[in-house]
């Protein structure tokens, strides 16, 4: 089993997995635009470049995304909390750079550093609106310095 968070925009999607894709060394296998969607799907013509689904690929794991509009998806507009979407590396230069790039234009909600629990880590929420925790995984006998 493998289990995908779905990302839900309004007309960014496209630029976001570029940028994730771009962040995380990750391959776009699937963009679908609604202008490409069936004759008869009630969709008006301002969304026809809106992506109705989309699959990023990064290594074994994947996020899929759309570009969806008020009209059919209540609440899309409103920030996104009660989930991250969250990293987890062994090397704590990888999740500093994640962190740093996903950052760029967006919130930082806890800077990067080192925690009880880990080496490396920190929370933002992206330039898209998306949450992010990145996270490294302490060694084997790993001990907090403070």
């Amino acid at each position: 089993m493998q289990i995908v968070t779905s990302l839900s925009f309004q007309g960014q999607c496209r630029q976001a997995f570029e940028f994730y894709a771009k962040v995380l060394g990750g391959e776009i296998t699937s963009a679908f635009p609604y202008g490409e969607g069936p004759p008869d799907m009630p969709v008006g013509p301002q969304y026809k470049d809106w992506l109705m689904h989309a699959w990023l690929q990064v290594g074994d794991q994947a996020i899929m995304g759309a570009d969806m509009d008020v009209d059919w998806a209540p609440n899309v507009d409103k920030p996104k909390n009660g989930f991250d979407v969250t990293l987890h590396t062994k090397d704590a230069t990888e999740a500093r750079r994640w962190f740093e790039e996903l950052s760029e234009g967006g919130k930082v909600v806890m800077a990067f550093s080192e925690t009880f629990w880990s080496p490396g880590y920190g929370n933002l929420i992206d330039k898209f609106g998306v949450p992010w925790m990145v996270n490294t995984i302490p060694a084997e006998g790993w001990q907090p310095k403070g």
